[in-house]
């Protein structure tokens, strides 16, 4: 369901895919809850190019471990959101609330500058 891979430190790049449902989001909610809590790394982008459909239990566990990094101070992004799932988020207004990026090239371009400054 999910693979991680790792280009730094500093970063970890997680890929879920396939469909995000009631049925199967306690799974990927806990493996994206460990790996926030238990990793290096201090911030996390979740590329979502693969996730073809998410439904409200799935965005729920999103925003929950969303929550979770913030209170740890680490970084929680999510790129490449299809268009199906890109207008979940515009329709519940969540993507005023997560930082979401068009793909990893303009994500890593952000993350770039903030480790500069």
């Amino acid at each position: 369901m999910m693979r991680s891979s790792f280009t730094g430190l500093e970063l970890a790049i997680i890929e879920p895919s396939g469909y995000i449902t009631a049925a199967n989001v306690e799974d990927f909610q806990r493996e994206l809850t460990q790996a926030v809590t238990s990793q290096q790394q201090s911030a996390f982008l979740i590329d979502m190019h693969h996730v073809e459909f998410l439904d409200s239990a799935g965005l729920m566990a999103l925003v929950s471990v969303f929550s979770v990094a913030k209170n740890l101070g680490k970084r929680f992004s999510l790129c490449s959101l299809v268009p199906s799932v890109r207008i979940i988020f515009e329709l519940t207004q969540l993507d005023n609330a997560l930082e979401i990026f068009e793909d990893r090239r303009q994500f890593e371009a952000s993350f770039l500058q903030k480790l500069a400054a």
